[in-house]
């Protein structure tokens, strides 16, 4: 994180420093930083501690508090007290990726970058 432009304004300060600590060059790529302090080894709600904390470590993790219904579902499970519901909700999350039926082979490419389709 050398470049203030390459900084997430949405974590929290304290977070961000503990992470340009670890990872002092946009180049390294062999330092290793937990997406989940604490619980990593667990699959639990966690993860929306940390994401209504402003401590998701992905870009995308903090954009889940910008749109009201997702940053009230990241709020609802921060709680811990919904621990079933989080459950049954990853389960159909999976079915429905393994029915996304994907084009493989010509048919499809994977993108080197997510909005401009390969040349």
């Amino acid at each position: 994180m050398e470049n203030p432009s390459d900084i997430d304004p949405t974590l929290e300060p304290q977070y961000m420093m503990r992470l340009k600590s670890k990872c002092a060059s946009l180049n390294d790529n062999t330092t290793l930083v937990e997406m989940d302090p604490g619980s990593f080894k667990t699959f639990d709600t966690d993860y929306f501690k940390l994401v209504s904390k402003r401590r998701g470590l992905f870009h995308p993790d903090g954009a889940l508090l910008t749109d009201p219904f997702t940053r009230a579902y990241v709020q609802r499970h921060a709680t811990g007290a919904f621990k079933n519901e989080f459950f049954a909700d990853f389960a159909d999350s999976m079915i429905k990726m393994g029915n996304a039926n994907p084009l493989t082979g010509s048919q499809g490419e994977i993108r080197k970058k997510c909005s401009v389709v390969n040349h």
